[in-house]
């Protein structure tokens, strides 16, 4: 029987990388959705995005050793079937988060985006540990993940107070929270594909070569009902969401072994909605909240990933 406890990661830490992750998701947002209106097609700039992570992915798997023998067993699994096609389209959760954020965050902020996603993320983060999806097996819905779970819910909505309803589409906050339910599906997906080919590196290269897959098939469809975008903008910083996106996806596929999908959400939503109230500080949109709520919502997170990650006993 293999010894689980072998390489297990400190609760702190695995969450620590968790809110890391969400940091960098809420600044990747940030990135895609200025792209978005600058090339004023959203479909292109996540294109643009998941390609160039796919490049530097691409490159890092080739130079190193765990990254070409995770592409071998990557190869074997497929071809023995034991990797189901299932763990090989975790990409298109992935594209169509990116896509989201060309579409909306230039518009509704990264706060308002991130109320979506956390929202998303929660409720499928519980309901797929209950299921088992994640690489660590059945987790159990005890009342501190309940209530961290809750927690998240009310942070998720406090933004919402207002007439904010009445300032933008309901649309645009309806396509986050889907992104959120995929954003968990996919950190399932992921953990186990990378228990099958040994390396989060590798899982990470089959997210970005599906999700550019898909993006480009969007990008050139709707290139031809809505026109060619604009000229690329000369800005370097409009291009760095590939690697943020690379970087966190690596993340969340190694950490999601030690932390479940739901805590792992968690964690990711603390540090995304700590950044998207900073980032909405530094370019503000029509409508993101105002500072004292923001630091109202960053408190209630805080405390729900405290409540989910505490190791409380009967």
């Amino acid at each position: 029987m293999a010894d689980h406890t072998r390489g297990r990661v400190p609760s702190w830490l695995a969450l620590t990388g968790a809110a890391l992750v969400g940091i960098m998701t809420a600044t990747q947002a940030r990135v895609n959705g200025a792209l978005g209106v600058t090339l004023d097609d959203a479909f292109v700039a996540a294109f643009i995005s998941f390609a160039s992570g796919l490049v530097l992915v691409a490159v890092v798997s080739t130079v190193l050793p765990v990254g070409r023998r995770g592409a071998r067993m990557l190869v074997d699994g497929v071809r023995g079937r034991r990797i189901p096609w299932w763990m090989l389209v975790g990409g298109a959760a992935g594209a169509l988060t990116v896509a989201t954020q060309g579409l909306v965050v230039g518009l509704i902020g990264v706060s308002l985006f991130t109320v979506g996603l956390v929202a998303g993320q929660t409720v499928a983060g519980l309901v797929l540990d209950r299921l088992g999806f994640g690489p660590g097996g059945a987790v159990a819905v005890t009342m501190p993940r309940v209530l961290g779970g809750l927690l998240a819910l009310v942070a998720a909505a406090l933004p919402l107070t207002g007439d904010v309803l009445g300032e933008i589409p309901l649309w645009m906050l309806v396509l986050p929270l889907l992104a959120g339910m995929g954003v968990a599906w996919q950190q399932g997906t992921n953990g186990r594909l990378r228990q099958r080919v040994g390396t989060p590196l590798t899982a990470t290269l089959v997210n970005f070569i599906g999700g550019t897959t898909v993006l480009g098939v969007a990008a050139l469809v709707h290139g031809v009902f809505a026109g060619p975008p604009r000229p690329l903008p000369a800005d370097v910083w409009l291009y760095l969401g590939g690697a943020l996106g690379a970087t966190y996806i690596f993340l969340s596929a190694a950490l999601v072994a030690h932390t479940g999908v739901l805590l792992l959400g968690l964690g990711t939503i603390a540090g995304q909605l700590l950044a998207s109230i900073v980032l909405d500080v530094l370019w503000p949109a029509s409508a993101s909240p105002p500072l004292g709520l923001a630091l109202v919502i960053i408190a209630v997170a805080l405390a729900a990933v405290a409540v989910a990650g505490a190791p409380w006993r009967r």
